[in-house]
């Protein structure tokens, strides 16, 4: 059985693959070009997921998946493990349901705005000022997530898959500078995460030069 992974080294597919190699799951990775700069990149990708976004999921039943929380989900229940997702009777339970779905659901999204800002504001002069905003009130968010981490993880002495977020999210603007500095508790459950052993491999492909 195995999993078919689209993504691309360092995007948000990276929290799927880290996910899957945790788990032992055989999958393959299909690669996907810039879908912002690069002219046609997502032709393929849109045969099997029509938003042409990344991470997509095809199942060893050739279902397909995508939305990073949902993936995460339905890992946890295929492989019936709670290693990564507390079980329904878990007391962290209520905790990770509630800050995943505020990571792809408030933080995720400004990204999808400031990362290609012309696809939203159709004034060039307007561009700028856009994504300066978008990215400051991602810092706002940021700091409500800060205030919630737990140590050494962010749901106290389990490991979860809102830590995987936190190491992979916190890579990207206003990158890790930032979070040492203004989120010391998310900068340290990502530093942790960055040194699991059983991710190595996964950092070096998606972050060769972090």
């Amino acid at each position: 059985m195995t999993y078919t992974l689209w993504g691309r080294p360092g995007w948000g597919s990276t929290i799927v693959e880290a996910q899957l190699e945790l788990y032992g799951l055989k999958y393959r990775y299909e690669p996907v070009e810039d879908l912002f700069r690069t002219p046609g990149a997502g032709e393929k990708l849109e045969k099997v997921n029509p938003l042409a976004q990344v991470p997509t999921l095809v199942m060893p039943d050739g279902s397909i998946m995508s939305e990073s929380a949902a993936i995460t989900l339905l890992l946890a229940d295929v492989t019936g493990s709670e290693a990564l997702v507390p079980g329904p009777g878990a007391p962290e339970r209520a905790k990770f349901l509630r800050w995943l779905v505020f990571l792809v659901a408030n933080i995720y999204p400004t990204f999808t705005y400031a990362d290609d800002p012309a696809r939203f504001v159709s004034v060039n002069a307007a561009r700028d000022p856009f994504r300066a905003a978008t990215d400051a009130y991602a810092q706002r968010l940021w700091r409500q997530v800060e205030r919630e981490a737990g140590t050494p993880w962010f749901l106290g002495e389990r490991f979860s898959a809102l830590d995987i977020y936190v190491d992979i999210m916190t890579r990207w603007r206003p990158k890790r500078g930032w979070f040492e500095i203004e989120t010391p508790r998310l900068f340290a459950i990502a530093r942790r995460a960055d040194a699991l052993p059983e991710l190595a491999n996964v950092w070096k492909r998606n972050f060769p030069n972090s």
